[in-house]
């Protein structure tokens, strides 16, 4: 990691500011600004601001004032409240640039920047005044070994003078680390136990432990990565042992005894321990009593049998990343293929996340939703067991370049009218009713038949029967979040329903939920398509697909629905349960049609062949008949 200085970015010239919003870019580069060290932040009143970056990932914070100017406080105070607000960056952040957008009356300047969450407290920052005579703030940055393209491991390969990319290893005592697997850097990190340059040879060296006298409350015993506590008799051996010099070679080899014992004694508490903990006691009391026949079929999978399933967790075997953790293709005893949702490192948050995932589909048994198979609380990065998804996401099916398969338009409405079933059964026909909170097309997988399956419950929630609305905090992802949460922070089913109908247009149109290439207000394709349906030019935007192959009336019926469920107030917006029929019907109308138009295309067909010489006129109006569409005319109303 290095550390530079930015500029504070101001929203016009005459704040006296050096920024103006130009964007900062390290496309090209080795460099990502570190998303651990860094925070984004916003300082001025009644102001929404936004992250973009070249990949449209969006982020951003809204401030808001109480009415008197208050300082800014310290970094950790500052939640949306007053006259700042903040918000974490996105993996791989490279490039980015700054918008300021006002929401109410024009109160002064308005700044944004980028820093190291630790100087705040290094620091004397504590006001407004402060932070606006700074010219510049640290920022941190992260180096990776690039794993992009061929070209670019081929220039990794001769800088490292390797024959062969794969017989790249981190140096001793070092291990792998990874944004994502679709991301284009590898970065090396110390072993716990060992601190350093994880790229130079020998450049991870052990660390003392012992220094740290509270760390045992008997006698601290050093070794290479770790140490090992050990108390009364023990010690009383260890010193009467270390005592005399002719004694030392007996003190190493009881040393290599004691640390064997130790060592299996401590796996088998660590495993107690995790069971033993709140989630872990929680996960298995829940698994054993869900009813028969459910996810609960799952079970508690041991840690080595992962290992083996996905080759000590290789990373060839990475299938993907999602908010929790990486995820990984893994082949069990039974020759069953599973995939291996592996979490990041446990803080409360995730580990609620974790939990809340197990208890929500463990409720689930429905043909559209993921299947959980089961969990491994045995390490301290507990494991999720699904069955295995072979062909990925539908985003990708969507808005990948390099993806051969053109989503006709058949398969686009009824994967549509399938995540309508999944989630009409979360809201309406669950045992207890399931907010998904995060719907959206990565969330989307397809199986070997192409048939949606709803994925990924880690921030789900589960409501009471004569509940409305659950108050948490904003969370989702921008270009599908609905904007009624996002102001009152209440979620509800038809937050769902809004998300689901920015899928719906991405099903329509073929285009990104949020994209730089378009003008300011219509960047998220939410307000794209609404905005084109306002002004007639539906047929404008529609994928060519989609064109070629749906009826006029089709499009126009998926359309109106969808435009439906993007309402601004919720309770405009038609239940899940109405958007699952409305889909199925319009499905059935196109099957229904299409059997009756191959029937009367077999019929003339035979009458062609029996009087062809005396059935001009038939043929003339059978021509006539199914030729009478007309090209959709350009912004055309209908």
């Amino acid at each position: 990691m290095i550390s530079v200085s930015l500029p504070l970015i101001y929203s016009n010239a005459s704040c006296g500011g050096k920024g103006l919003g130009v964007p900062v870019n390290f496309e090209g580069s080795q460099f990502v600004f570190s998303q651990t060290w860094n925070v984004f932040m916003s300082v001025g009143c009644n102001t929404l601001t936004t992250v973009n970056s070249i990949e449209s990932a969006v982020v951003g914070c809204r401030s808001k004032c109480a009415g008197t100017s208050a300082a800014i406080g310290r970094y950790s105070a500052c939640l949306g409240r007053n006259e700042c607000c903040q918000t974490t960056l996105p993996f791989n952040l490279q490039s980015f640039s700054v918008d300021f957008k006002e929401e109410g009356e024009p109160q002064g300047c308005k700044y944004a920047f980028l820093a190291d969450r630790s100087w705040f407290l290094r620091s004397n920052v504590t006001g407004l005044y402060d932070l606006s005579l700074n010219d510049t703030v640290p920022v941190v940055l992260e180096w990776g070994i690039s794993n992009k393209t061929d070209y670019e491991l081929k220039l990794i390969k001769q800088a490292y003078g390797l024959a062969y990319l794969s017989s790249f290893r981190c140096v001793r005592y070092s291990l792998y680390g990874f944004y994502r697997s679709e991301m284009p850097f590898i970065q090396c990190y110390c072993r716990p136990g060992y601190r350093g340059n994880p790229y130079l040879t020998e450049g991870c060296q052990d660390i003392n432990e012992c220094e740290d006298r509270n760390l045992c409350p008997g006698t601290c015993v050093n070794k290479r990565g770790s140490y090992d506590c050990v108390t009364g008799r023990k010690t009383a051996i260890l010193i009467g042992l270390g005592a005399g010099v002719g004694g030392l070679v007996q003190v190493l080899l009881l040393s290599r005894c004691l640390y064997r014992v130790v060592k299996k004694r401590r796996e088998l508490k660590q495993k107690e321990k995790y069971f033993k903990t709140q989630w872990g006691l929680l996960l298995q009391r829940h698994l054993s009593s869900s009813p028969e026949g459910n996810v609960a079929k799952s079970k508690l999978f041991g840690f080595k049998d992962l290992e083996k399933a996905t080759d000590r967790f290789n990373k060839d075997r990475i299938l993907g990343q999602g908010g929790q953790g990486l995820v990984y293709k893994g082949m069990l005893t039974d020759g069953k293929i599973v995939a291996v949702k592996k979490s990041k490192l446990i803080d409360k948050e995730n580990v609620e996340e974790f939990i809340n995932e197990v208890i929500i589909l463990s409720q689930i048994d429905h043909r559209n939703v993921v299947k959980l198979m089961g969990c491994c609380v045995e390490t301290d990065n507990p494991l999720l067991i699904y069955e295995f998804i072979p062909n990925g996401t539908l985003y990708r099916y969507l808005h990948d370049p390099n993806e051969d398969l053109l989503v006709s338009w058949d398969t686009r409405l009824r994967i549509a009218t399938e995540i309508a079933g999944a989630l009409f059964y979360l809201h309406s026909a669950a045992s207890i009713p399931i907010y998904h909170h995060d719907i959206k097309s990565t969330n989307i997988l397809l199986d070997e038949k192409h048939c949606a399956k709803v994925a990924d419950f880690g921030i789900s929630k589960s409501v009471s029967l004569d509940q409305t609305h659950v108050t948490t905090l904003v969370r989702g992802t921008f270009g599908y979040l609905d904007p009624e949460y996002f102001r009152t922070g209440h979620f509800t089913d038809k937050s769902d329903v809004y998300s689901f109908g920015v899928v719906l247009v991405e099903l329509l149109t073929g285009q990104m939920p949020i994209s730089l290439l378009r003008e300011e207000e219509e960047r998220s394709l939410a307000a794209y398509f609404v905005i084109s349906m306002e002004r007639n030019c539906l047929f404008n935007i529609a994928d060519t697909r989609v064109m070629e192959e749906g009826k006029k009336e089709e499009i126009v019926a998926v359309a109106s629905l969808a435009r439906r469920c993007l309402s601004l107030i919720g309770r405009n917006r038609p239940m899940m349960k109405e958007v699952a029929m409305e889909l199925e019907g319009i499905r059935k109308l196109r099957s229904s049609s299409s059997f009756q138009q191959n029937q009367e295309n077999i019929k003339a067909a035979k009458s062609r062949d029996s009087h062809f010489a005396s059935s001009k006129s038939i043929i003339g109006i059978d021509v006539t008949t199914f030729s009478d569409v007309q090209p959709f005319a350009h912004c055309e109303s209908w």
